[in-house]
């Protein structure tokens, strides 16, 4: 399967760097979309959650707030 990911963060977020990492491990190809270098990142982030919290995951059309709880969902949906 070839989903198309993509990954809302700051560089400070830990459930940010593990989701990196696990895509990474996984070869699982994202866009990363850093909040912190480009404030209007965190303003999509906004439209799409109603939150402002990282990391923010797209997967096709579907939208995580944050990694590790949604980990199961997330890995299944990458499977």
């Amino acid at each position: 399967m070839s989903a198309n990911v993509k990954i809302y963060t700051i560089p400070t977020c830990s459930d940010c760097n593990h989701a990196k990492r696990y895509f990474k491990e996984q070869n699982v190809p994202y866009m990363e979309y850093n909040c912190e270098e480009n404030p209007e990142y965190a303003v999509e982030v906004k439209n799409l959650t109603g939150k402002q919290i990282v990391p923010t995951i797209l997967i096709d059309d579907k939208v995580f707030i944050g990694f590790a709880e949604n980990f199961k969902e997330i890995s299944a949906l990458l499977a």
